[in-house]
């Protein structure tokens, strides 16, 4: 039920996407204000508020999403030796955690725009450690 519930919540947010409830509007890309609204609408049930991990459908999963905080990301998806670039983390919300290895929990995310997933990473940049 846990599960179902969890499931869900993914569901309801990428359905919210794909029927055009949520636009990138015309903010500059790679815009953090731009991508917290973004992610309170799509990433804040799993991820969290603050980028914490601990969102209500965090709670169910036996694998938690990593805090943004403290930028420990997993994936080199670009084979450039380099784990959570810029390229990496936009390559994980557009394909999922799952193309490159790591959880299906974390879905993919294609009906996002170039510039929203630049704004999201924005976003997730701006609630980690500084560079």
């Amino acid at each position: 039920m846990k599960r179902l519930i969890a499931l869900l919540v993914i569901l309801c947010a990428d359905s919210a996407i794909a029927a055009g409830n949520i636009s990138s509007g015309n903010n500059a890309a790679g815009s953090s204000d731009a991508g917290k609204i973004l992610f309170a609408s799509v990433c804040q049930s799993c991820h969290g508020q603050d980028g914490a991990g601990d969102g209500p459908g965090a709670a169910e999963f036996v694998l938690r999403p990593r805090p943004f905080s403290q930028a420990a990301f997993k994936f080199d998806t670009d084979s450039d030796w380099e784990k959570g670039s810029d390229l990496d983390l936009a390559n994980v919300i557009k394909n999922g955690a799952a193309a490159y290895g790591g959880s299906a929990l974390m879905p993919s995310w294609p009906a996002l725009t170039d510039e929203n997933v630049l704004d999201l990473v924005a976003y997730i940049r701006s609630v980690g450690p500084p560079p």
